[in-house]
């Protein structure tokens, strides 16, 4: 068994116990957390390898929470002596304060992915080999192909959480992602397409022929479509959305409002308005942390939280927020597993795992049928959106004309523009084809970043604006 990282300290156990014991005497909650990281990115750009990087960190952050205020302090240095240091800046929250120190989290028996380390193999000769083979391949596939771009990321994140009370979990979280870029080109015009793949599991069910042929031939076929793309019109149309990656609409436009730190602030278009109709009938929203082997599971969350499925929306209805600890004690309600952070020298906060609206009983072909001039967007690239309205901007990276309900020409320059909570109400049709991204996701919030998934069925909302490059 592997040892703990407490045992790096120059103390044992229970010296830390009571050293953590002191820091947070006088707090609601906190907890040491300590991390244990390594990464691998290799990227295989213009016919050769032109980054290889490997990358280590370890360190703990000590946070103490009093009331609305966090203390929070953290050191790659693992001793007693840091430990003291971060203990004085963390214990000034708690002056002339005397709460109540929270229960700890239930315990868990699940494990949702592998503990085995993906760095480990295959061997790094083997993994660049794998990468020239997928460059070669995407260069003899199409004579169009000018350009090819290839990158293989690995990681494996230890963390342990121990909190005054001596509860203690701890955590092996593996993750790897492959990425293919195409460059195609006809005469003086190029386009791009890209696919990806990830998740939290080993190397080996991304390296097998069929699966990074599979990744090429969608990432060439995106790069094909661009090229004989038409300028996209501006104006209102009905819009079908089709399945998976283009969930990350719906998680950026709408998830981040259903965060509780947002709610608890009023910061949020959703706050105050749990029990209350947010979307169309039909329309349920999912935030499922527990998904095995996903890029956005984990088997409990930064603050030591078994993840859970929890419902947001039902049928319409606003059904509750994602939580942290400290959102969800402030709110009167439970903490549902979402407490993230990017590493041991970050703070926790409410955030997305595998977010993802539920199918319905329409087929795919029925919900194209049904829209006389519309727009068919399958894919997204970037997007802005503004939490407290919920406005936002989408650039649509592949997304076809509909007429008289059919697929016409493909569309380039498409921008979705819209309200997150306004849309959700002219959700008109939902397919029964809801499915999750490919493993690729990864969201910011407030400097911090973190891998997610997201989800959707085909779904049809109806007067979108889209902004194009002509009238």
């Amino acid at each position: 068994m592997t040892e703990s990282l407490l045992s790096r300290f120059d103390a044992d156990r229970n010296a830390i116990e009571r050293q953590l014991g002191e820091a947070l005497r006088g707090a609601d909650d906190g907890e040491l957390f300590l991390e244990q990281a390594e990464s691998e990115t290799l990227v295989f750009d213009d016919g050769k390898l032109k980054t290889g990087s490997y990358d280590t960190r370890a360190g703990f952050g000590l946070r103490s929470v009093a009331g609305e205020a966090t203390g929070y302090a953290h050191s790659g240095e693992l001793t007693t002596a840091a430990l003291g240091r971060a203990a004085a800046v963390v214990s000034a929250v708690t002056n002339g304060y005397s709460g109540d120190y929270a229960a700890a989290p239930q315990h868990t028996n699940q494990r949702l992915y592998s503990a085995d380390n993906p760095l480990l193999a295959p061997s790094f000769e083997a993994k660049i080999g794998v990468l020239e083979e997928i460059d070669a391949f995407a260069r003899a596939a199409d004579p169009a192909v000018r350009q090819v771009s290839v990158s293989l990321g690995t990681s494996r994140q230890r963390v342990e959480i121990l909190r005054a009370d001596g509860h203690w979990v701890s955590d092996i979280r593996p993750l790897v992602r492959l990425n293919v870029s195409v460059v195609a080109g006809r005469g003086d015009r190029q386009e791009t397409g890209s696919h990806g793949l990830g998740g939290r599991h080993d190397l080996t069910s991304l390296i097998t022929p069929d699966i990074w042929q599979g990744a090429v031939r969608e990432a060439l076929r995106q790069a094909l479509v661009n090229l004989d793309a038409k300028p996209a019109p501006a104006g209102t149309f009905d819009v079908v959305l089709g399945a998976g990656w283009p969930g990350v609409m719906l998680h950026e436009a709408v998830g981040h409002g259903l965060e509780g730190d947002f709610n608890r602030k009023g910061t949020s278009a959703f706050s105050g308005l749990l029990g209350e109709q947010v979307a169309a009938k039909g329309v349920t929203v999912v935030d499922e942390g527990s998904i095995s082997d996903r890029r956005g599971s984990l088997t409990i969350d930064d603050e030591g939280t078994p993840t859970q499925r929890t419902t947001l929306i039902e049928d319409g209805v606003l059904t509750g927020y994602m939580q942290d600890r400290q959102n969800a004690r402030l709110m009167g309600m439970a903490p549902t597993g979402n407490g993230r952070r990017q590493s041991y020298a970050h703070n926790p906060m409410p955030r997305m795992t595998n977010t993802y609206m539920m199918g319905g009983d329409k087929e795919p072909e029925e919900i194209i049928a049904s829209v006389e001039n519309g727009i068919y967007a399958v894919s997204f690239g970037g997007g802005q959106v503004d939490i407290t309205s919920g406005k936002y901007v989408f650039d649509c990276t592949e997304a076809y004309r509909i007429e008289k309900g059919k697929i016409g020409a493909p569309l380039k320059g498409a921008m979705m523009i819209g309200n997150g909570p306004a849309d959700m109400n002219r959700v008109r049709m939902l397919g029964n084809d809801m499915a999750l991204d490919t493993g690729i996701g990864m969201c910011g919030k407030q400097g911090q970043g973190v891998p997610v998934g997201v989800g959707q069925p085909t779904t049809r909302i109806d007067g979108v604006t889209i902004g194009g490059t002509q009238v």
